[in-house]
Order: C-alpha cells, then sequence, then structure tokens
C-alpha cells in the first residue's frame, strides 16, 4: 500500500503542481505582452488560458498534500524533522499560490478585459508593468517554496534509504 499512495503522491504532484508552477511562471510575460497591445485578441485569450490553469491545478493540487499525509502515515514518519519542514513549506507554498499569486493573476486579467472592452489602443502604463513584475516575484517564491519540498522530498534527511 505505501508505495501504491507515494507512487499516487507522486504522480499528483507532478500533474497538478508542475502545471500551476508552468502557467504562473508564464503569465506575467504573458500579460506583459496583452498591456502592450491591448488590441490583440489572441494575447488576452493566452492570459485567460494561464490563468484558468492555474485556477483548476490548483484545486487538483489539494491531493498532493492529501496522498502525501495518507503516504506518510502508512510509513509511520509523521514526526521527522525533514517532514514537518516540507508540510511548512507546502503550506506557504499554498498560502502563496492562495494569497498573492492568483488574485494578482485575477485583477491583471481583469484590467485587461476593462482594457479590451474599451478597445484602448494606447499601450499600458507603468503601473500595470509593475503589477506584472511584482506577481513575478511572487510567483518565483512559490516555485522556489516548492523546490525546497522537492529537494527534501528526495534527499530526506536521516532516511535509512541512502538516499
Amino acid at each position: 500500500m505505501t508505495k501504491f499512495l507515494l507512487t499516487v503522491h507522486i504522480l499528483a504532484a507532478i500533474l497538478a503542481v508542475g502545471p500551476v508552477a508552468v502557467a504562473a511562471s508564464m503569465f506575467p510575460p504573458t500579460a506583459r505582452r496583452a498591456l502592450a497591445a491591448p488590441g490583440d485578441a489572441q494575447a488576452l485569450a493566452s492570459v485567460r488560458l494561464l490563468y484558468r490553469i492555474c485556477r483548476v491545478y490548483a484545486a487538483v493540487g489539494v491531493a498532493v498534500p492529501v496522498l502525501g499525509f495518507a503516504t506518510a502515515s502508512n510509513m509511520h514518519i509523521l514526526g521527522d524533522t525533514w517532514l514537518i519542514v516540507s508540510i511548512v513549506l507546502t503550506t506557504l507554498a499554498a498560502g502563496a499560490l492562495i494569497a498573492l499569486v492568483l488574485p494578482r493573476q485575477d485583477a491583471i486579467l481583469t484590467g485587461l478585459d476593462t482594457a479590451a472592452a474599451e478597445a484602448r489602443t494606447a499601450p499600458a502604463g507603468a503601473p500595470e508593468v509593475r503589477r506584472t513584475v511584482q506577481l513575478a516575484m511572487y510567483t518565483g517564491v512559490f516555485n522556489l517554496l516548492w523546490a525546497a519540498v522537492t529537494v527534501l522530498m528526495v534527499l530526506r534527511p536521516g532516511s535509512t534509504t541512502g538516499g
């Protein structure tokens, strides 16, 4: 049962967190391109798609810690320090996504939708571009937290497996 849970946990992490990390990273530069060309329907559609990927896969990503807890419980390692640190980092990553990344993506997308509805032809100003830069920073924090969790999961300090 442990091998099954671990396999499903790893697959869920790859298939759920991976797309969020990639789409969230692509969002700021894609939004900047859309801001620079307010009439470009394709650019706006790309931003909408990236936002949808982030929202949907973030919801699916809830399975990752659920399966992780099930796996750790089955392995009797819930009290291991490396796992507790991983849980804290995972919580911080989820918090960054929910509180910092997704709301800013939504705000930028709303601004793009408004600009498109007004058929604005002037390129975006500095405040809109600054918001994408700030979003890129928060996305980087989210991705770094997940990278740290991944390293802990692979190295498992104190593990007797020699990994």
